[in-house]
């Protein structure tokens, strides 16, 4: 009986995993996807120049389940990151495409469920906004703030909404059709765009596709920053893109810190002179503030202690996001040894 060649099955899924110095993460990241196994997918590790061990850790896996490539040098007017998950679309070869990043591990048979999610929703689009593992005083203090805010400025209902405007993507994990991806120009189309989740799942949604968004505490979950260095330089890349007024945001919440610390500094200083109901008027006070900024961080799916540090992540908000709108007005962020101009173009890249 002559022989017969074998077409190999295309995958449903193609996992594109964009990595720069990523060494602390790559490995628990890769084995957290290699391990979902109900779904037919191929992984691919972009490298983008790194310069640590990145890439050897990513070429220690099987080649036959993990596939590293090169990002290549950044074109003009690109953002690192655009560059390197193009360069993994184009060999792609999914009917579904996701972009999650190098600190990311996803639980067990989240892709599957994720996929099943995403054809029951009838999204072309579909992102889950990761559990945040903090570490650390600051990191627990001021992340609640902040994605407590994203979750006020990006209602998941207004998101998934076809007949809303909104839209929003956490570019940590985001599943897309290779359909729509092509039909809206992909990563491409968005090439200087330093904010391109939210960039891609606008042209989405102007597309007229259905976004799914929501928190997916159960199928990912990230630690962003291992350091305040890191986190600083981040959401100063970010924080100015994501909020259309961050000089009057920064005052609210500098405003709401300093009321909050007020009340209780005045409760007890009146409250040591023997004035009891001037006292318990401003205890009333301060614990009535703290009682809506704890409902308001509660949005944000952190642990009950970071939410009680939130109160102290208020001032490093504000400070965050007016560094990040000074050095946008500037027009010289940095990140990951990179800097770009205001628009989002490369202008020097150090190692």
């Amino acid at each position: 009986m002559p022989a017969t060649d074998t077409v190999p099955a295309r995958p449903a899924v193609s996992v594109i995993v964009p990595a720069r110095n990523e060494e602390a993460s790559i490995g628990a990241c890769i084995h957290s996807l290699v391990a979902q196994d109900e779904v037919p997918l191929e992984i691919i590790v972009v490298d983008d120049q790194s310069t640590d061990r990145t890439r050897e850790i990513a070429s220690s896996f099987p080649r036959d389940r993990v596939q590293v490539i090169a990002a290549g040098e950044v074109p003009p007017g690109w953002t690192g990151k655009n560059n390197a998950v193009t360069a993994g679309s184009k060999v792609a070869s999914g009917e579904w495409l996701l972009f999650t990043d190098a600190d990311t591990i996803h639980r067990p048979d989240s892709l599957a469920r994720s996929l099943e999610e995403a054809k029951r929703q009838g999204a072309a689009l579909l992102s889950y906004s990761p559990e945040q593992i903090v570490k650390g005083f600051w990191e627990k203090a001021v992340m609640p703030v902040i994605f407590a805010e994203l979750a006020a400025s990006f209602p998941s209902s207004d998101v998934s909404d076809r007949d809303s405007p909104a839209a929003a993507a956490n570019g940590q994990y985001i599943l897309i059709t290779r359909e729509a991806y092509d039909a809206v120009g992909g990563h491409a189309a968005i090439a200087g765009s330093l904010l391109e989740d939210v960039a891609l799942a606008r042209a989405i949604k102007r597309s007229g596709r259905t976004i799914f968004f929501r928190y997916g505490g159960d199928a990912v979950q990230t630690r962003m920053y291992r350091s305040f260095a890191q986190l600083r330089e981040g959401w100063t890349k970010n924080l100015a893109l994501l909020f259309p007024l961050p000089a009057r945001l920064a005052a609210l919440r500098a405003i709401e810190f300093v009321l909050i610390v007020a009340s209780f500094a005045a409760s007890l200083a009146v409250a040591l002179r023997g004035y009891r109901q001037p006292a318990a008027l401003a205890g009333m006070l301060a614990i009535i503030l703290y009682a809506l900024l704890l409902k308001r961080i509660r949005r944000a799916h952190f642990g009950w202690d970071a939410n009680l540090l939130a109160l102290f992540g208020l001032p490093l908000f504000s400070y965050l996001l007016l560094r990040s709108k000074r050095v946008h007005a500037k027009g010289n962020v940095r990140w990951k040894g990179r800097e770009y101009s205001e628009a989002g173009s490369l202008l020097a890249t150090s190692h």
